[in-house]
């Protein structure tokens, strides 16, 4: 039986590059090149495509293996106005039919989703034309009726209607947040003010979100302007933040930004107001181009691959009929929308504001965008902004259980909200052993400047929880420090010792108050919440040492095994595996035996003996108790018989270490907000329930904490459902290279 013609896939970025780009191509080339598909990459976007030659080339697997690291788009972006023009698109059909390409991945923006759908409606009548013109044949033509085309968003403004994130935002995040943090200790330093200007002409993503991940002052975004009279509410505001004993302030613009009228809002402008009426030397700074450069985050390395694999079985799957879709992500979930109903939405949301209808522009930016806004005015009017009652309620802040950057951040946006709603606040040191020896004090508006960006714990932590012997001691401590209600951020021990609080409520009535979990472990391993605070910053801890990692190894022919905390948790392992391009990794959920081991054995010498400089395993700390990651060393190290030479890396509490990352500030931000209104409702109601809080399908939950037996498994410390195991497929179609057989073959 003779095997069918193979699909061909191009794959192009165009309009502004994003970090993550890269990551997308090799999703594309690789997932591709599994599926039997031949891929061709087309250099310099439409312009490479309207100029053919040289300029398309197909990629084997070996084409993309070191570029998922890389910031920019390694395929090149340009603009082309010839592919604005009807004879331009005629010749860019002509050069991908000299390829067999009916099957486009198009990584840009709206312009360029824009750009690929009138190709594809235009693609039946240009071909007749290149008949007609006889620079095709008819056979061709026959072969190749429709153009099947999947968008993919590369865009840093996040400004997508249809998918949570586009590709880029986080990276660029990143480097916002990193330029405030730097900015915060010249400021502090010399008492000043600044004005930050960041990317973002119809979308205030970046500016919203690095200023509550910046912990600053004072935003304009393009959505919502400010009010009439907004100058001296602005300078009020910072105001009172010197008054309570903040030295340095920073107000962050959107590029976009307007007031209510339509008219520009521009940092000079933001600049002389703040020097006029406040009396402040300050000063502007304008990011620009800085945000997309770099190394892409970890972010945006996996969803990037996500996206990329998803897409490429998209347009595999697509038919002459198929309406071109736009694959995007949700609640980490990749989602299929038609592509010019978000193009269009998209569009709708610049036309509102243009036109003034800010409410319909909030609403089209989605329920979170909306939440964050108004939490960050919470944050910022925190002074607090309502008369105390006579009684303040009071309530108490206690970490437990290891490390996670970001707790700072969650205690510090509690302690700021509990004030806005009256609540006196209390931050218990040292955990529950804390709270039994009396180490509680009264926490104010300024004790928690600068803990938005801080790494490690201020209050102390750790992982013991009370025993039998000690619950006595914590009723008597809640009950002489009159604590009414208790804020619990930490991992699974905090979970565990809320539960067994909750447990004992009969025999203790000091416990019947109402208490909150709040995920805070880099191990992603409690119940109720798919991500918790500190995982993102441990995974970019753990993926910057794999890039170094592999560095080093490329001068040489090196197999590394790294091991990863998360104890019975593989989360850590496998993301780093997706977003740092392991070969293997190596998780407790699945397993390793005998049979896995020489199978990996096998295949990793047969790549070195075909060229292989480098091979990456992942290894999961308590991935196997015999098969340990010296025992892995060791194994790889005799059958490998000098072919290459093995190394071991254990990055051990590096991983919690450093400053929390954007995404886990803006977590623990709004995690902590909806905790303080949890129990200030229960307060209200004079009830006491207790519940733990998370993030599930990107929608803040509370889950009553006596359903938390059901939720778990005990024996290995994890939650019995992990959104993040249906991963593993993309994992491995990434790592493992098709045989050449299998390549071009019939599909």
């Amino acid at each position: 039986m003779t095997s069918l013609q193979p699909k061909s896939i191009g794959v192009l970025t165009s309009g502004g590059d994003a970090q993550g780009m890269n990551a997308a191509v090799r999703a594309v080339a690789r997932a591709a090149l599994h599926r039997g598909a031949a891929v061709h990459a087309i250099y310099e976007g439409y312009q490479g495509m309207v100029d053919g030659g040289d300029r398309i080339r197909p990629l084997s697997w070996d084409d993309v293996g070191s570029i998922l690291h890389r910031g920019g788009t390694v395929i090149g972006t340009a603009r082309c106005p010839a592919f604005r023009e009807r004879d331009g698109r005629r010749r860019a059909a002509r050069n991908l039919l000299r390829h067999g390409i009916d099957r486009l991945v198009v990584i840009g923006g709206d312009g360029s989703l824009t750009g690929a759908d009138t190709f594809r409606r235009e693609w039946p009548e240009l071909l007749a034309e290149l008949v007609q013109r006889n620079e095709i044949d008819e056979s061709t033509a026959r072969r190749h009726p429709a153009l099947m085309i999947a968008g993919l968003v590369g865009s840093i403004d996040n400004d997508m209607v249809g998918t949570d994130m586009t590709i880029g935002a986080d990276s660029a995040l990143h480097r916002i947040v990193e330029a405030i943090d730097a900015i915060t200790s010249t400021a502090a330093s010399h008492q000043r003010s600044f004005v930050v200007e960041v990317m973002g002409r119809h979308c205030g993503y970046l500016a919203l979100m690095s200023a509550i991940a910046g912990g600053t002052d004072y935003v304009l975004i393009p959505e919502n302007p400010p009010s009439d009279g907004w100058e001296e509410r602005m300078c009020e505001l910072l105001r009172n933040g010197r008054a309570a004993g903040r030295r340095d302030s920073i107000v962050v613009v959107a590029e976009g930004a307007q007031d209510r009228a339509g008219n520009p809002i521009g940092c000079d402008y933001v600049r002389q107001v703040l020097e006029e009426r406040l009396g402040e030397d300050t000063r502007v700074t304008i990011l620009g181009h800085v945000q997309r450069g770099g190394t892409p985050s970890v972010f945006d390395r996996w969803m990037s691959t996500l996206l990329g694999y998803a897409a490429v079985e998209e347009v595999l799957a697509a038919t002459p009929d198929s309406e071109p879709q736009l694959i995007g992500i949700r609640y980490n979930r990749i989602q299929q929308v038609p592509l010019m109903q978000c193009v269009e939405q998209t569009h709708t949301v610049a036309r509102m504001i243009a036109e003034r209808d800010y409410a319909g522009a909030m609403a089209l930016r989605g329920g979170s965008f909306t939440e964050m806004f108004q939490v960050f005015n919470r944050m910022a009017e925190a002074l607090p902004s309502v008369t105390p009652p006579v009684r303040p309620r009071r309530l108490a802040i206690i970490h437990a259980g290891g490390l996670a950057p970001g707790m700072n951040t969650a205690a510090r946006a509690a302690v700021r909200l509990g004030l806005d709603r009256g609540h006196t606040l209390l931050g218990v040191r040292g955990s529950f052993q804390g709270l039994i020896d009396g180490r509680i004090e009264e926490l104010g508006w300024g004790d928690v400047e600068g803990w938005t960006g801080l790494g490690g714990a201020e209050l102390g932590t750790s992982r013991q929880i009370p025993t039998v012997e000690q619950l006595y001691a914590v009723g008597r401590a809640l009950e002489n420090h009159r604590i009414d209600g208790l804020l619990i951020i930490g991992g699974w021990m905090a979970y565990r010792a809320a539960h067994y609080l909750l447990s004992e409520r009969d025999r203790y009535p000091a416990f019947k108050i109402p208490m909150i979990c709040l995920p805070a472990t880099i191990d992603n391993n409690v119940p109720g919440s798919e991500l918790s605070v500190g995982a993102d910053t441990a995974l970019n801890v753990i993926v910057e040492g794999l890039d170094r990692i592999k560095q080093s190894a490329m001068a040489a022919r090196r197999c590394f095994v790294v091991e990863t905390m998360g104890r019975y948790c593989g989360y850590l392992a496998l993301m780093s595996g997706l977003a740092g391009g392991a070969e293997r990794v190596y998780l407790h959920e699945e397993g390793v035996t005998l049979k896995d081991l020489q199978a990996d054995v096998e295949r990793m010498v047969e790549s070195f003996r075909g060229g292989r400089r480098l091979y990456l395993t992942i290894r999961g700390e308590y991935a196997n108790p015999r098969y340990t990651t010296d025992f892995l060393c060791r194994l790889f190290e005799e059958e490998g018989h000098e072919l290459f030479d093995v190394r071991q890396a254990v990055l051990g509490h590096t991983q919690q270490g450093g400053n929390p990352s954007p995404y886990d500030r803006i977590l623990a931000t709004r995690l902590a907000a909806r905790s303080i209104d949890f129990l200030t409702q229960q307060l209200e109601r004079g009830s006491a329930e207790s519940v733990f809080i998370g993030l599930v399908e990107g929608k803040v939950t509370l889950v009553p904490l006596k359903q938390m037996p059901d939720m778990v498994d005990w024996a290995f410390r994890r939650p019995k459902e992990q959104w993040w195991l249906a991963l593993r497929p993309v994992v491995q179609t990434m790592a493992r290279q098709p045989p050449p057989a299998d390549i071009g073959g019939s599909i």
